[in-house]
């Protein structure tokens, strides 16, 4: 891993602006405000990528023992912990944000806007933000973030847990084109191997995230219906696995395929299933506003709720404390007849052949 990181790379073809000019007299410092399932990845890349001459990383999370626990981690050279976030306006240059949802997001950027308008700064500042939200969010956050001396830019990033820790995460970046080239510069290739530049306008950045997770999310939901037809005609999960793998030689669409087979639903090893469910909200509401219609979407985001009711029913008795997205295979599973989450423990009759 760590050879990956700091091993040279040609960033020519991933990033799509001429290297910026030294903006400061001295390295601009970094903060990161969320060290969850993606940006606890992101920030330790980063940190990890910063030169001897560069300030320590500078993290804040609500839950201080996550943040510490990667400060220990990397040690006090890399990272040091901010115990408020406003500390990250105050100490840092530029400003990255990567939070769970919308209110989370709009939440944090208040008590940033806040402490921006009480501190006295002469250098100029850049908020990033990272998380996947509704377009029209980004533009309100763009409205209270952006003044003579800051800049907002929307960055969201596409890839699983897996994809940030490697630093292989695709980046799509709106909003001020200077600022941009700076965080492009930033990120690649310490967080992603390229850059997506979708122009002025911080609202498309989160817009194109959401078409992305759609061909993410009507994948796995197309998937789920795939190896439920094998598991009851008899065919079996595994040989269609198989075919998949084959015809589909990718590795995010096998990752998925094992978990849906192998009733591998832990969350805190992939993206949260409440996750997968705001985001098919978010591409259902865009979708109702443009009068365009992505029915998958809608059979995913209802067997996304099933999966997630049948987990709350079971209690303290679930095998896991939260569900990764692909459970929603447990829609399709319980119309079938099957077990939603546990499919082993009842397997279909295959179908004779009385012809």
């Amino acid at each position: 891993m760590a050879d990956k990181l700091t091993a040279p790379i040609d960033t020519r073809s991933q990033i799509p602006f001429s290297r910026p000019p030294t903006p400061h007299a001295s390295p601009a410092r970094v903060g990161f405000c969320g060290i969850g399932a993606m940006g606890r990845h992101m920030a330790r890349n980063l940190a990890r990528r910063q030169g001897s001459d560069v300030p320590p990383l500078l993290i804040y999370n609500r839950t201080v023992a996550k943040a510490q626990s990667l400060a220990e981690e990397l040690g006090k050279e890399k990272i040091a912990v901010a115990l408020r976030p406003e500390q990250l306006v105050t100490d840092c240059d530029i400003i990255i944000t990567s939070l769970p949802n919308d209110a989370a997001v709009k939440s944090v950027y208040e008590v940033l806007s806040q402490a921006l308008k009480n501190s006295h700064y002469e250098r100029h500042k850049v908020f990033v933000e990272t998380s996947t939200i509704h377009p029209t969010l980004s533009g309100e956050l763009y409205t209270l973030m952006s003044g003579p001396h800051t800049h907002f830019i929307t960055s969201p990033v596409l890839g699983p847990p897996p994809a940030a820790d490697a630093a292989q995460l695709i980046i799509v970046m709106a909003g001020d084109v200077r600022a941009k080239r700076e965080i492009a510069y930033l990120f690649v290739p310490a967080v992603g191997k390229k850059v997506i530049d979708v122009g002025g306008n911080v609202e498309k950045a989160p817009t194109l995230k959401l078409l992305g997770n759609s061909l993410l999310i009507g994948s796995i939901e197309l998937m789920g219906e795939v190896m439920t037809l094998a598991d009851k005609s008899g065919v079996g999960i595994d040989h269609v696995e198989r075919l998949m793998n084959d015809i589909f030689p990718i590795p995010w669409w096998s990752l998925y395929s094992n978990k849906i087979a192998n009733d591998k639903f832990d969350g805190t090893k992939g993206f949260h299933l409440d996750g997968g469910i705001k985001d098919a909200s978010h591409i259902r509401s865009l979708a109702a506003t443009h009068n365009s219609p992505m029915p998958i979407i809608d059979v995913a985001h209802q067997h996304m709720l099933t999966a997630r009711a049948i987990h709350g029913a079971q209690g303290e008795e679930a095998k896991y404390p939260v569900l990764d997205w692909s459970a929603l295979v447990a829609g399709s599973r319980v119309a079938a007849g099957l077990s939603g989450l546990e499919s082993s423990t009842v397997r279909a009759i295959p179908v004779q052949n009385l012809s």
